[in-house]
């Protein structure tokens, strides 16, 4: 009995241009990486070592001697709690009116026929392109014309609705289809069932993701909180972290990246758990 046996096939010439490119591909990936995540790296280290060796010349990336002193001045003296439950609760609460208004405002310049809708949406188009500056001051006397100032709803009234979240909202619905609406009118839904039950569970995506946006964008927040909060016990952490380690006459380096730290930990965290939805939803806005 003869068993023959089949030679494996030879590289072509494509298939091995095809694996160096990848190759190339994936260490310029890795760079990439590497050099993004310096500055991290630089922050978390720096954050255990004490002012001195912060300062000293040449800098040590590892530190010779670990010390939690940083972090304690927060969690102890400076009553970091306050200011990380000021921050969530303005954060939480401009998500979720972003979710809900940007939604409903969506919807409506997605699905709906009204006149000015045409006009309505260049307005979202036009108010996407100015500078936050701009409306800063206009913004600020608005709101201490009503005596808001120092108060949560000074910080999350102004950011409540956001151009980019009725957008992004809009740009998503437009691909829903049509049938699956004027299916629910006619077995008698109104507007807001329609919205709530047939629309806003397909709304994943986008959702998640208008909700990474805003929470990053009020959790960062600095110079409108800087204003709008001017009492101590109305502090963000962004606003802490800059007048605590910041003195009159230097900069305590070790409470300033032991603060970065506790700032940046929870955005982290957040987007590690959502990053599926926030992926998926920017890759399927603006499909049609």
């Amino acid at each position: 009995m003869t068993v023959s046996v089949t030679a494996p096939p030879r590289r072509t010439g494509r298939h091995r241009r095809a694996v160096s490119g990848r190759a190339v591909t994936y260490t310029v990936l890795v760079v990439g990486l590497i050099v993004w995540m310096l500055p991290f790296a630089w922050m978390l280290l720096g954050s255990v070592k004490t002012q001195a060796e912060i300062l000293q010349r040449p800098p040590t990336w590892w530190p010779r001697e670990f010390t939690w002193d940083n972090f304690a001045q927060w969690f102890g003296p400076l009553d970091i709690g306050r200011f990380f439950t000021n921050s969530i609760v303005v954060a939480l609460l401009t998500v979720l009116g972003n979710l809900v208004f940007c939604s409903m405002v969506g919807y409506a310049l997605a699905k709906m026929d009204f006149p000015g809708k045409k006009a309505l949406f260049a307005v979202v188009l036009v108010t996407l392109m100015v500078p936050g500056v701009v409306t800063f001051v206009p913004l600020f006397v608005m709101v201490s014309s009503l005596g808001l100032t120092s108060s949560y709803a000074a910080l999350i009234l102004p950011f409540i609705t956001t151009p980019l979240g009725v957008f992004l909202m809009r740009q998503f619905m437009l691909g829903i289809p049509d049938e699956l609406i004027e299916a629910a009118r006619i077995d008698g839904a109104g507007e807001l069932r329609i919205f709530a039950r047939v629309v806003m569970p397909l709304c994943g995506p986008p959702l998640a993701t208008l909700g990474i946006l805003t929470f990053l964008a009020s959790w960062n927040n600095f110079l409108w909180p800087l204003v709008a909060a001017q009492t101590e016990n109305m502090y963000t952490l962004p606003v802490a972290l800059s007048l605590y380690s910041t003195g009159q006459n230097a900069t305590d380096y070790g409470l300033l990246l032991a603060g970065s730290v506790l700032v940046i930990a929870p955005i982290l965290l957040l987007f590690v758990f959502l990053q599926r939805y926030f992926i998926q939803g920017v890759a399927t806005t603006g499909l049609k």
